[in-house]
C-alpha cells in the first residue's frame, strides 16, 4: 500500500493531534496514531482512551484503502526537519515495513496493526445537539477554562458547563473564587439540556478549533460527546455530575460602578504586582471620583507600589482587595477597549462585563474579593 501526502500538511495535523497522546500509557497502542486511507482520503487519529480526535486531510495519490498504526514520536520526529514537499508512505502490510520516502532520502520504520486501536464511541443513547460557529465556541472556552477548577474531590469544578434552556445556552466556569460566563441568545431549546467538557478536550478544541464562522456540530448524550468541525471530529468522554447553580451568586444590586479603559488596567496591575506579596498577590484598589489607585505591597520584604489612572466612577469611596494575577487573567479573558466593574463592598463579590457585549451575546465575569487588612 502506497500513498503521498504534503509533508507540512501532514506534520500540522500529528502535531496538533499529539496533544491527545499521553507521555506515558499504561496502554502501549495509544502511544501511536492511526492511519487509515479509504477513497484517495487519509484520516489520522489520536486518543488517550476517553478522548479520540481525528482529522482528514485528501490525499495527492493512494493505491489501496488499509488501515495501521505508527508510534507518534517516530513519525514526528520524521517530518519535523522535512521542508515542505510531497513524500509517499509505503507500507507492506504483511510485515509492517514502512519506508517514508523524501526529495533526497528515505526513512525505513516499522508500523503496527490496527486491531486493538480503541476507536470513538459512538453518540446514541438520547442524542442531543446544536450547531454553533467555531469561533464563538472557540472564544466562550477561551474566556472560560482559566475559571476551572483543579479539585480531585468536586470534578465537576474541573470543566466547563453548557447549559441549554428555553432562552438561550450558557457557557460557564467556576472554581469557587472566580467565575466566568458567556450567554448565547441564539442558541436555545424548549427541552433543556446539559453537561460538563472535562478539561483537557476543552483545551484541546482552544487550540484546533478554527477561528471563523465555519460552524461546529455538537452531539452529546448523557455520557459522551461529539464536536464536528471543518478539519475533523473530537470525541470525549464527560463529566458525570451536577454543576453548581453558578446563576446564583452573582450579585444583581451592586451600585459602585466603573468603567476603565481596559490595557490601561491591566497595564497597571502587571506594573505594580512584582511588589505584592508571592504567597497572597493581593492588589489593592481605591476608587474615589474620577480615579483608580492601584496599590500592592509585601510588609515582609518592605516592598510596595502604588499607580493611579483615569477612570469613570460612579459611587461612594471604596477599598477592595483581589487576587492581582486572577484580577489580571480575567482581563485578559475580555477583547473590549474598556471593560464595566459593578462592586458592592470590600466583601462583596466584583462583576466585570466587557462595554459593547458582542451580538447576541452576552459575557461576564465574577470575583470573589480578598480580605484586606487596614
Amino acid at each position: 500500500m502506497r500513498f503521498t501526502v504534503q509533508s507540512a500538511q501532514l506534520n500540522t495535523i500529528l502535531n496538533n493531534l499529539s496533544k491527545v497522546i499521553i507521555s506515558r500509557n499504561q496502554i502501549p497502542i495509544l502511544g501511536c496514531f492511526h492511519f487509515e486511507i479509504k477513497d484517495d482520503k487519509l484520516t489520522v487519529t489520536a486518543s488517550d482512551k476517553e478522548n479520540v480526535m481525528t482529522s482528514t486531510i485528501q490525499l495527492d495519490y493512494s493505491t489501496d484503502d488499509a488501515t495501521f498504526c505508527m508510534t507518534s514520536r517516530t513519525i514526528l520526529d520524521a517530518l519535523k526537519e522535512l521542508a515542505d514537499q510531497p513524500i509517499t508512505i509505503e507500507v507492506d502490510m504483511n510485515t509492517m515495513q514502512t519506508k517514508i520516502i523524501y526529495l533526497n532520502g528515505i526513512y525505513n520504520i516499522i508500523a503496527t496493526p490496527a486491531d486493538d486501536y480503541p476507536l470513538p464511541v459512538p453518540i446514541l443513547e438520547e442524542e442531543k445537539a446544536f450547531t454553533m460557529p467555531a469561533a464563538h465556541l472557540s472564544d466562550a472556552i477561551s474566556r472560560t477554562l482559566f475559571a476551572t477548577g483543579n479539585d480531585e474531590l468536586r470534578p465537576v469544578m474541573n470543566g466547563i458547563s453548557f447549559d441549554i434552556t428555553p432562552d438561550c445556552m450558557f457557557v460557564a466556569a467556576t472554581n469557587g473564587h472566580n467565575l466566568a460566563r458567556n450567554t448565547f441568545f441564539a442558541l436555545r431549546s424548549n427541552e433543556p439540556s446539559s453537561f460538563i467538557l472535562p478539561k483537557k478536550p476543552a483545551m484541546l478544541l482552544k487550540t484546533t478549533l478554527p477561528k471563523d464562522e465555519s460552524l461546529v456540530t455538537v452531539r452529546f448524550d448523557n455520557r459522551n460527546a461529539a464536536f464536528e468541525f471543518a478539519s475533523g471530529i473530537l470525541t470525549c468522554r464527560l463529566t458525570e455530575g451536577r454543576y453548581p447553580q453558578y446563576n446564583k451568586v452573582i450579585p444583581q444590586d451592586n451600585p459602585n460602578v466603573v468603567t476603565i479603559d481596559r490595557k490601561s488596567f491591566v497595564g497597571s496591575l502587571k506594573r505594580v504586582m512584582p511588589f505584592a506579596s508571592d504567597s497572597s498577590q493581593l492588589v489593592r484598589l481605591n476608587f474615589t471620583s474620577g480615579k483608580l489607585e492601584v496599590v500592592s505591597e509585601d510588609v515582609e520584604f518592605a516592598t510596595s507600589a502604588k499607580e493611579s489612572i483615569v477612570c469613570d466612577y460612579t459611587g461612594m469611596p471604596l477599598s477592595i482587595g483581589f487576587k492581582g494575577t486572577s484580577l489580571t487573567e480575567t482581563l485578559n479573558c475580555l477583547e473590549s477597549d474598556d471593560v464595566v466593574m459593578k462592586l458592592g463592598d470590600s466583601t462583596r463579590a466584583g462583576v466585570i462585563i466587557p462595554l459593547q457585549q458582542p451580538e447576541n451575546q452576552d459575557i461576564l465575569m465574577l470575583m470573589m474579593p480578598m480580605m484586606l487588612n487596614n
